[in-house]
C-alpha cells in the first residue's frame, strides 16, 4: 500500500481523535504516503506533522461545492491505495465514493456508504471509545490494536511556552462551542479562588474566548491569573498543557489537545457524558461530573445553547471539592 488519505472534516477534537489512524497506518505502512483532509480551521493541528506528507484543506468559504470539486480532482490525481473516511456527512462520502481509490472505507451512517468498498457501524451509545470506534475502519488492513491520538508541536511551539513554565502551573479552558458543555463562569471563578497560590494559572482558548475569559478574571480575586486565549496557536497551546501540574476542561476540543500530549487532565462533564466515547485518554485523567444521577442527562450528543430545563443542575450541582480532588491527585502523581 502506497498511499493512503484521511478524511475528518469535523470539529477539532474530532481531527485530534482520528490523528490515532495516523500513527497505526504508520506502524504497518511505514513507507506509505500518508495525507489527511480536514476542514479550513483545523490545519493548524497537522502543521508539520512528521508522518504526513501533505494536509488538505476543505475551504467551504470559497464556495462549498466549488471546493468540494477542487478537492475531488485533487484527490483523483494522486490514485489513492486506501481512503478512509471518519466523517459521517456526505459531502465527505461523496468525495470518498468518487475518489478512485482501490480501496474505500467509512461508516454506515455516511449516506454514500453504501459506495464504499467496506463499510461499518457507529454507535455513540455502545460506551465504546471513538478511538476505537474509528480503528474499526482500518482493522482488515492492521490489527484489532487501536493507537492512541498525538499531535507534534515543534520546537518553535515548546519555545514560545518555555518563558510560561517557569514556575509550577494549571491551565484552565473554560469555554466551550456549546453552552451545556461548559462549566459556569461563575464556578470557574470559585476554583480559582480555591487554588494554593504557589500556582501561576493560564487560562486557555481561541481569540472570540477572550472577553470570557477576561470576566473570569476581574470576577476572581486570584492574582496568578493570566488570560492566553488567542495568544498560542492549537500545537502551542498542547505544548504548555503538556507540562501543567492539571489541565482543567470541559468535554471539548482542549481535553484532546490534551490527550494528544499525554498531558494531566481533570474533564468536567456537564450536560453530556462519557458514555457517548469521547472522553479524555492521557495516563492521569479523572472525570469530573454531577455525582448523582438526573432525570434529563444527557440531554444531547453535543449540548444545547442553554439548558432545555431551565435549572442547568447537571453544571451547578458540580461540587469544587470535586475539582480540588483531582489537584491533589495530580500532586502526588
Amino acid at each position: 500500500m502506497n498511499k493512503i488519505l484521511i478524511i475528518q472534516t469535523a470539529f477539532l477534537g474530532d481531527v485530534v481523535l482520528a490523528t490515532a489512524l495516523i500513527e497505526k497506518l504508520h506502524a504497518f505502512y511505514p513507507e506509505a504516503r500518508l495525507d489527511f483532509l480536514l476542514r479550513k480551521g483545523n490545519e493548524g493541528l497537522l502543521k508539520e506533522h512528521p508522518l504526513l506528507r501533505q494536509v488538505l484543506v476543505w475551504n467551504k468559504q470559497e464556495g462549498k461545492y466549488k471546493s468540494l470539486l477542487r478537492l475531488l480532482s485533487q484527490i483523483r490525481a494522486e490514485k489513492y491505495d486506501l481512503v478512509v473516511n471518519v466523517q459521517r456527512f456526505g459531502a465527505t462520502g461523496f468525495l470518498t465514493a468518487l475518489s478512485g481509490a482501490k480501496e474505500t472505507v467509512g461508516f454506515d451512517k455516511n449516506p454514500f456508504s453504501r459506495l464504499f468498498t467496506r463499510r461499518y457501524p457507529h454507535n455513540i451509545e455502545s460506551g465504546t471509545h471513538e478511538v476505537e470506534r474509528n480503528d474499526l475502519l482500518i482493522q482488515s488492513v492492521t490489527n484489532a490494536i487501536p493507537s492512541r491520538p498525538k499531535l507534534y508541536p515543534g520546537q518553535t511551539d515548546f519555545a514560545k511556552v518555555e518563558e510560561l513554565k517557569k514556575e509550577p502551573f494549571i491551565c484552565m479552558a473554560p469555554t466551550s462551542v456549546w453552552f451545556t458543555k461548559q462549566y459556569p463562569q461563575e464556578q470557574w471563578v470559585t476554583l480559582l479562588d480555591s487554588l494554593d497560590p504557589k500556582y501561576k494559572v493560564y487560562l486557555i482558548g481561541s481569540p472570540a474566548d477572550k472577553v470570557y475569559c477576561d470576566e473570569i478574571i476581574s470576577l476572581s480575586q486570584n492574582q496568578g491569573v493570566k488570560n492566553l486565549c488567542g495568544q498560542l496557536s492549537l500545537l502551542q497551546s498542547a505544548a504548555l498543557m503538556r507540562d501543567a501540574v492539571l489541565n482543567y476542561v470541559n468535554d471539548s476540543g482542549p481535553m484532546h489537545l490534551a490527550s494528544a500530549l499525554n498531558a494531566p487532565t481533570a474533564a468536567v462533564y456537564c450536560s453530556t457524558i462519557p458514555r457517548f466515547g469521547f472522553g479524555p485518554l492521557s495516563d492521569f485523567a479523572r472525570i469530573v461530573e454531577r455525582e448523582e444521577p438526573l432525570y434529563c442527562r444527557p440531554c444531547g450528543l453535543h449540548g444545547y445553547q442553554e439548558c432545555p430545563e431551565g435549572h442547568f443542575k447537571c453544571a451547578r450541582d458540580i461540587r469544587n471539592e470535586q475539582l480540588l480532588e483531582v489537584l491533589e491527585l495530580a500532586e502526588r502523581r
